[in-house]
């Protein structure tokens, strides 16, 4: 095993020291973290969805329960009950008990609770006008599945029933509380029940959490009654079919416990198993960023390390193979104290010796030509090296001709686009241009962005015709517009538009440079001011701040800027340079 590894070269026994010491561990350290991260994450996003399945349908519940506390009320109010019973010897006895006392008593509900669309009661005494808040028990009110379900419930508890829509009386795709107005052990003249309907919208805002980033059904049984999926919405309840894991879904239930009027009901939410797991990924984003360091400063250290050892030793090698080659050059290295260091220093103590005794002009002069010959050629590969400006244009030009003559228009006008800021970008001798210069190269930085994106890209240029000749510093806008595209319009879905425009006010020009791309999020913003502000601090969107600081030399306090951004709809960067002072005439 040792003689094995005085084999092996010492830089890879520097690399294998670091392998098993260093990368090894930092990965199955990083990898375990992971796993528990991310175990740890899952679990509380769950625990987050559970929470807000069970706030909705605790809401919903509420709702219901104070309905059905309402019906309880009128269930024991007996005097309701006796002007129902009553036969009243002529309409105008009903009219009267009705506006003076059960349409007020029916109708006070609904103001107080707002999920209450409306109260109604249903008899079958012949003696009542039907009609606003009564209704008639009709044969076909008796044919309904509900009715029955209410007639076979021996006890006065309410059923809640979900409302066709064909039904007349009953509001559709409403949910229903409806109870039995008769005393199962009194005399009954009448059959009467009470129906209180749920506004379906109120409900249906119960089912939206902000929280939630998926689909919440209301089900009765196995048929949805309500969602917040536009594609399952109906008038018609539809079968709740739970979509299997392997599609990427989560599905979570919660029922409404013991409560006996809402049996079978239940509140489903499908989840995007993705979006659910998104926290996940940032976590592991997390972890790669934290096993960065954990490997870079290591291999910094092993490097530096190595270095010094291998890069001195390899020296004093190939020193040493030239002294077969009539080379007597000392190795010119810094002292130091160890013991490559002491090595080093008795290599050019002997070749020292051996060249003053083997000192010959003829070999002396011999590398010195060597030396002018390696020197010159070495001049020759550097001006081998530099591309000339003028060359790149001209065949820049040569392969928009080409294209041209090929009736290849739109790789042509790309082609003369790009030369054109090519051209503009590399003159550099004067920092001063027109306007209407700064105009030209926008617009070809913008064809050519154009020509990317295609119709996901739109732009628009307007500029006063007083404002064209006007001065300015030179690639003022341009990086702009380079920022509105890249970061505001390109991670659109949709298409977007630029805006550059300048225009002539009293007292200076105004430079507007404005998309409807992604924006910037506020806090993003807010470091973007702070870093306009103070120009020590750094930030990441360097060409914006590098536009406002070069403006802020050229100008100084005559320029003023303004950035406005909202996230989701778009940024608008406004200039303002003030008209320079006109000279006292006077002075």
């Amino acid at each position: 095993m040792v003689r094995s590894l005085n084999d092996i070269r010492l830089r890879d026994k520097m690399l294998l020291v670091f392998v098993l010491a260093v990368f090894i561990p930092v990965v199955l350290t990083n990898v375990i973290f992971y796993q528990i991260t991310t175990n740890n994450v899952k679990n509380q996003k769950l625990s987050d969805i559970n929470r807000a399945l069970d706030q909705i349908r605790n809401n919903i519940l509420d709702q219901i329960d104070a309905s059905v506390g309402i019906s309880s009320v009128l269930y024991n109010d007996a005097v309701l009950m006796e002007y129902l019973d009553k036969e009243y010897d002529s309409p105008a006895d009903y009219v009267d008990n009705y506006h003076t006392y059960i349409l007020h008593v029916l109708e006070k509900y609904s103001p107080v609770y707002q999920v209450i669309q409306s109260v109604t009661l249903y008899s079958d005494n012949p003696t009542l006008l039907f009609g606003g808040r009564v209704l008639q028990i009709t044969d076909e009110v008796r044919k309904q599945a509900w009715y029955r379900k209410l007639t076979e419930n021996a006890s006065t508890l309410p059923i809640i029933e979900w409302n066709h829509p064909d039904f007349p009386g009953l509001t559709p795709n409403a949910i229903s509380v409806i109870r039995s107005m008769n005393d199962p052990g009194g005399f009954n003249q009448t059959e009467k029940f009470l129906k209180i309907d749920l506004h379906p919208e109120k409900i249906a805002d119960s089912l939206r959490n902000v929280t939630l980033e998926g689909q919440v059904y209301l089900i009765e049984g196995d048929r949805i009654l309500l969602s917040t999926d536009p594609d399952r919405a109906s008038a018609e309840p539809v079968p709740f079919v739970a979509p299997s894991r392997s599609n990427g879904s989560i599905v979570l239930e919660k029922d409404f416990g013991n409560v006996s009027y809402l049996k079978g009901w239940k509140i489903v939410g499908e989840f995007d198993e993705r979006k659910v797991l998104e926290e996940v990924r940032k976590s592991r984003e997390f972890v790669i960023y934290m096993a960065i360091p954990n490997i870079v400063v290591p291999t910094i250290i092993i490097i530096w390390f190595t270095r010094s050892l291998n890069n001195r030793i390899i020296r004093i090698l190939k020193h040493m193979k030239r002294v077969k080659n009539h080379s007597f050059e000392p190795i010119n290295d810094k002292p130091s104290a160890d013991e490559i260091g002491q090595l080093t220093g008795e290599f050019n103590r002997m070749t020292l010796q051996i060249k003053s005794l083997i000192q010959d002009v003829y070999l002396a002069d011999i590398q010195k030509k060597e030396l002018q010959l390696s020197r010159n050629q070495s001049q020759l590969h550097a001006l081998q090296s530099q591309i000339n400006p003028h060359f790149l244009f001209n065949s820049l030009e040569t392969i928009r001709m080409r294209s041209l003559m090929k009736q290849e228009t739109e790789t042509a006008k790309m082609i003369h686009n790009m030369a054109k800021i090519f051209r503009k970008s590399l003159t550099w001798g004067k920092d001063w241009i027109t306007v209407k210069d700064e105009l030209d190269l926008v617009e070809c930085f913008l064809e050519i962005q154009k020509y990317r994106f295609g119709d996901k890209l739109n732009y628009e240029i307007r500029a006063d015709d007083e404002v064209l000749k006007a001065m300015i510093p030179k690639m003022s806008l341009q990086p702009l517009v380079e920022n509105a595209s890249i970061h505001g319009i390109e991670p659109l879905k949709e298409s977007g538009k630029i805006i550059v425009e300048i225009r002539k006010v009293p007292g200076g020009i105004v430079y507007i440079v404005q998309d409807n791309g992604v924006g910037i999020p506020a806090e993003k913003l807010e470091q973007l001011l702070r870093a306009l502000d103070n120009e020590e601090e750094a930030y990441d969107r360097v060409g914006i701040r590098n536009v406002f600081l070069r403006l802020k030399g050229y100008y100084g306090d005559r320029v003023d800027y303004r950035v406005q951004s909202t996230e989701g709809e778009g940024t608008e960067i406004v200039i303002f340079v003030e008209d320079e002072p006109a000279e006292d005439e006077s002075a």
